[in-house]
C-alpha cells in the first residue's frame, strides 16, 4: 500500500518537472523570437528636384556694416603733465579751436618766466657788447687802441648776438611748452572716446580723446577670404541700418585694403554713402548688400536653403539622391548666401534631387525615402529667393 502511494507520488513530481520544463522551453523560444529585430524602414528626408538658376550667382553679397567718420583722430598732448581738466564727454560736438583738456602749467609757466629773463639778459648783454665795439672802433680809427683790442670787441659783440638768439629760441621753446599744455580741436567734429581721466599723470602722446571729423560718413564692413575677390573699387552697394528700417542707402565701394586683420584674418572694406542724411549716426549698425552684376554667366548656379549645406571637414558639400534611392555626398562651391537662400555651384546636374534639410542626421550610402518639401505646390525650390509656405 505504501509503495503504491510512493509510486503515485513520484509520477506526479515528474509531470510537475516536465511542465516546467516545457514552460521554460516556450519562454525561451519566444524569447529567442523577440530577439529578432524587423529591419528598420528607410529613414525619411525632406527632398526635391533643384534647377540651374542663372540669377542665384547674383545673388548680392550680404555683409554687417557700421556707420564710421571717414576721417578721425586720436587727440593728445605733446607734454608730459597731470590732467586737470576735460571741456567734453562722449558725443559732445566740438569746434576748430576749441580748448578739450588742460594739464598742470604752473612748472612750464616758471620755466617760461626764466627763458624771459634769460632773454632780457642777453639782450642787454648785446646792447653794452655793442656801445664797446662802437666806441672801440672810432678810436681805431684814430689809431688809439691796438688792433687786438679791436679784436677782442668785435668777438665780444658776436658772442653776445649769438646768445641772444640762442636766449630768444629757448623763450619760444618755453612759450611752444606752455601752449603744449592746452589741447585744442584741430577738426570740427564729435567725441567718440574718452581714453583718460581728470587727475591722471599722462605721458607725451598719450590718447585722451578720439575726434570723429565732421563731414562725410562711410559703411565700415569686414570680409573675409572667400568673398575679398569679388569685392572691388567702385563696385555698387545698397546700406540700410536697424535704427532707420524705413530707408535705404546708395555707396559705392571706396577703399579695399591689402591687408588681412592680424586677429580676425578679415579684410577692411569702406564704403562711401552717396547720399547720407543727419539721421544716420556714427556707430549704427545695419546691413551692406554688394551688387555682383558684374558676374553674370560666370559660374551655372543653383539655388538652395541653407539647411541643404553640409560640411565635409572644411568643405561645404550637399546630398543627392540617387534613382536607387541612396545618399551620395557631393562637393559644392558656395557662391553666396543669403538668410534664406545659397547660391552653390558644381557638378550638380539639373533635375536631380537634393536633400534639403536633416543632413546632418543621415549619411553618404544610406538608402532613404524622398518626401516633397512644402515650399510650393511643385515641391521645386530652384530658382526661388525667398522661402514662400505652400498656398492654400
Amino acid at each position: 500500500m505504501s509503495n503504491a502511494l510512493n509510486f503515485r507520488r513520484m509520477l506526479h513530481a515528474a509531470d510537475v518537472t516536465l511542465r516546467l520544463a516545457g514552460g521554460g522551453l516556450l519562454a525561451v523560444g519566444l524569447s529567442a523570437c523577440h530577439d529578432e529585430k524587423a529591419p528598420a524602414p528607410p529613414a525619411v528626408v525632406v527632398a526635391a528636384p533643384v534647377h540651374a538658376d542663372p540669377a542665384a550667382a547674383l545673388t548680392p553679397l550680404l555683409f554687417p556694416t557700421e556707420a564710421a567718420p571717414r576721417y578721425s583722430n586720436v587727440m593728445s598732448f605733446r607734454v608730459p603733465g597731470k590732467l586737470v581738466a576735460r571741456q567734453f564727454r562722449i558725443g559732445d560736438l566740438v569746434k576748430k579751436g576749441d580748448i578739450v583738456a588742460s594739464l598742470d602749467s604752473a612748472d612750464a609757466e616758471k620755466q617760461l618766466s626764466s627763458a624771459q629773463a634769460a632773454l632780457a639778459a642777453a639782450e642787454h648783454r648785446l646792447l653794452f657788447a655793442k656801445q664797446q665795439l662802437d666806441r672801440d672802433s672810432a678810436q681805431a680809427e684814430q689809431n688809439l687802441i691796438a688792433p687786438a683790442q679791436l679784436e677782442q670787441t668785435q668777438d665780444a659783440f658776436v658772442a653776445a648776438k649769438s646768445a641772444r638768439e640762442q636766449a630768444a629760441a629757448q623763450w619760444v621753446v618755453a612759450q611752444d611748452a606752455l601752449t603744449y599744455h592746452t589741447l585744442r580741436a584741430d577738426h570740427d567734429g564729435v567725441i567718440a572716446a574718452e581714453r583718460a581721466d581728470t587727475g591722471q599723470v599722462v605721458v607725451a602722446g598719450q590718447p585722451i580723446y578720439d575726434l570723429a571729423w565732421s563731414g562725410d560718413v562711410d559703411a565700415v564692413l569686414d570680409v573675409g577670404d572667400a568673398d575679398v575677390g569679388r569685392v572691388t573699387i567702385g563696385q555698387s552697394a545698397e546700406v540700410g541700418f536697424m535704427a532707420l528700417p524705413d530707408r535705404k542707402f546708395s555707396a559705392r565701394v571706396r577703399e579695399v585694403s591689402l591687408v588681412a586683420d592680424p586677429q580676425s584674418r578679415t579684410y577692411r572694406v569702406k564704403l562711401t554713402m552717396l547720399d547720407p542724411v543727419p539721421a544716420v549716426r556714427l556707430g549704427m549698425t545695419g546691413e551692406a548688400s554688394l551688387s555682383l552684376a558684374g558676374e553674370v554667366g560666370s559660374a551655372r548656379a543653383f539655388r538652395l536653403p541653407p539647411t541643404a549645406i553640409f560640411h565635409q571637414g572644411n568643405n561645404p558639400a550637399i546630398f543627392v539622391v540617387k534613382p536607387d534611392s541612396t545618399l551620395e555626398l557631393r562637393p559644392v562651391t558656395v557662391l553666396n548666401h543669403s538668410a534664406h537662400a545659397s547660391a552653390v555651384s558644381g557638378d550638380l546636374k539639373d533635375g536631380e534631387v537634393v536633400v534639403l534639410a536633416g543632413v546632418h542626421t543621415v549619411y553618404a550610402g544610406e538608402k532613404v525615402t524622398p518626401v516633397t518639401p512644402l515650399f510650393d505646390d511643385e515641391g521645386d525650390v530652384a530658382g526661388r529667393a525667398q522661402d514662400k509656405p505652400r498656398s492654400e
